[in-house]
């Protein structure tokens, strides 16, 4: 009778305490099965992938469309058990199960470079997402397939040497002449300087406001930073804005001039900014106003690139072996483990997997049926 066989999980290894990703990283993880008896698997593969998606639904009376459109960026399919076995493939699958048999429990190593190329951050909007993932598929004769699937955190880094909108040390200045009319009399002015137009994650904004107020009444400087989320399909827009920290200066009299600093601190947790996919754009905004009773309040708006706080990877991965508790060769105190010549020198940490055939020697695992 054939035993039952699932994937239990999905796990991906750290590259800093983050837990982030960028474009040309390693990602390293494991895949664990379950097995209770004897088995037959037709395949066990792991696919990473990175998309966008857009999807919302408008109405009209008793009319409702529905707009949908996606972007991918990759999809990269690895077969660990594949569906015709080959001599190495299948001799490295059987060592790792060996290595693992003492529980039931057994552990597939996968190994992922990130692409090369321009990629968005990871996003989850109301409307849309940008999801980079690993989803692993058992597949069995006359069974369902079992998955399993883990999602990963992936940051552009920008590079403002290829785009002029990243010219993070480009100050902003903006000055406005309003005249009061109706129940206050005179005029107002600001003149308002922000040092750039890029920000980390946590870092301050710097703020410095001019005020002329030659109107009747006290004016109260007013600061708001929020985000405007955009998504596109079929040549629509949908846009959301939301307000995300509000913050109110000391009046200015009447009559009066008055220069003000003020910080505006950006959350450590906030999205960063996404300027580079096609069908989503995150970005934001830093509004300053004058608040002037009974009148209209004079606006300057000044857009804000938030950018990721990257850290170096300062740390060496460690191996999928390791991880569990093992060492790759050697003796392994598992019931069938078996001694293997010494391991030759490893690449560096971002090196690529010894080839299949390296070791030329596996042990022979019972209870695993390969054919259909």
């Amino acid at each position: 009778m054939s035993g039952n066989i699932k994937i239990v999980s999905v796990a991906i290894n750290p590259v800093n305490k983050s837990g982030y990703f960028t474009s040309g990283d390693q990602l390293t993880g494991q895949i664990s099965l379950q097995l209770d008896g004897d088995s037959k698997i037709n395949s066990l593969s792991i696919k990473m992938k990175g998309k966008a998606e857009v999807q919302w639904t408008e109405h009209s009376g008793s009319t409702s469309v529905t707009y949908y459109d996606k972007q991918k960026y990759f999809s990269v399919t690895q077969f660990i058990i594949p569906e015709e076995q080959g001599q190495y493939n299948t001799g490295l699958i059987l060592f790792i199960i060996v290595l693992y048999d003492a529980s039931g429990s057994h552990v597939y190593p996968f190994t992922f470079q990130i692409p090369e190329q321009e990629l968005p951050s990871s996003f989850r909007g109301a409307h849309g997402k940008i999801r980079y993932t690993v989803t692993a598929v058992l597949s069995r004769p006359m069974r369902l397939d079992s998955k399993d699937k883990a999602e990963f955190t992936v940051l552009h880094r920008g590079n403002p040497n290829t785009d002029p909108s990243l010219m993070v040390q480009t100050p902003q200045n903006c000055i406005v002449d309003k005249k009061m009319k109706l129940f206050t009399s005179g005029t107002v002015g600001m003149d308002v300087n922000i040092p750039q137009i890029g920000y980390k994650q946590g870092e301050g904004i710097t703020v410095v406001t001019s005020i002329q107020n030659k109107c009747s009444r006290a004016i109260r400087p007013k600061y708001c930073l929020y985000s405007k989320y955009s998504y596109f399909a079929k040549r629509k827009r949908k846009v959301q804005t939301k307000d995300i920290l509000k913050e109110v200066g000391e009046d200015v009299p009447p009559s009066a001039g008055q220069t003000v600093t003020r910080i505006i601190t950006i959350p450590p947790s906030m999205q960063v900014s996404v300027l580079n996919c096609n069908i989503i754009k995150v970005e934001y905004r830093l509004r300053i106003y004058l608040d002037v009773k009974y009148a209209s309040d004079p606006v300057i708006k000044f857009p804000i690139i938030i950018l990721p706080t990257l850290e170096a990877c300062d740390e060496e991965q460690p191996s999928a072996y390791a991880a569990y508790g093992f060492n790759v060769f050697g003796n392994v105190d598992v019931p069938g483990a078996t001694s293997f010549p010494p391991k030759p020198a490893a690449p560096g940490p971002y090196g690529p997997p010894p080839p299949y055939g390296t070791y030329n020697m596996y042990p022979i695992l019972n209870g695993f049926d390969w054919t259909n």
